[in-house]
């Protein structure tokens, strides 16, 4: 397995590439920016991309998703729901005084319960709606694994201040979606460190159970 995960852009999207050694297949999550440096680790990797996972609309998420495909052929796929965020780059934009990224509607959905991935690396998707209406996270059971976007972070949770978000919704999402998860599940956010399930229940001030 090649499992790499590096900060990208001006607010530090953690882009992830995973790759099957044997078949030379990857995936790509959250190709913020930087795709330049994304593609070229992917082909000095030796790695076909498969599929373009985006765990939410927000443009250091996804601004670099069409330029990904563009490069590599591989079909973007993002929950419906965040479909009207997509919509609003401009906007998105001028919140971090940037330019606004060329989008496209997605090639495909991300649903709850879907499987998504590598053939030998598979991923469910969950709907953990609270950041953003249509944010997922990737659990990689075999892996011990949780692609987490901007839901859960170590030691915090993803902010509901902006368009979309939902206070009560996303600690919902954590409680019901996430935190039943094995306690050794790795958790990789998408900000900042890694951490896991086991930690952040120990610790997390948001995720106190009554």
């Amino acid at each position: 397995m090649i499992l790499e995960s590096f900060p990208v852009g001006p607010l530090g999207c953690n882009c992830t590439i995973l790759g099957d050694e044997e078949t030379r297949e990857a995936i790509v999550i959250d190709p913020g920016d930087e795709i330049g440096r994304i593609h070229s680790r992917l082909t000095a990797l030796g790695l076909a991309l498969k599929q373009i996972l985006v765990t939410h609309a927000h443009i250091d998420h996804i601004g670099g998703a069409l330029q990904l495909k563009r490069l590599t052929g591989a079909p973007i796929y993002l929950n419906e729901n965040d479909l009207p965020l997509l919509q609003s780059m401009d906007q998105q934009a001028a919140w971090i005084g940037a330019q606004p990224p060329e989008t496209a509607l997605p090639d495909e959905g991300l649903s709850d319960g879907q499987t998504v991935g590598l053939p030998a690396y598979p991923a469910t998707v969950l709907h953990t709606p609270g950041h953003t209406q249509g944010s997922v996270c990737l659990h990689f059971a075999p892996l011990q694994l949780l692609v987490a976007g901007d839901t859960l972070f170590a030691g915090s949770i993803g902010r509901t201040d902006l368009p979309g978000g939902n206070f009560d919704q996303i600690i919902e999402s954590i409680h019901t979606r996430l935190l039943d998860l094995p306690k050794e599940t790795r958790v990789l956010p998408g900000h900042g460190a890694v951490t896991s399930i086991g930690a952040e229940l120990r610790s997390n001030p948001f995720l106190r159970r009554q």
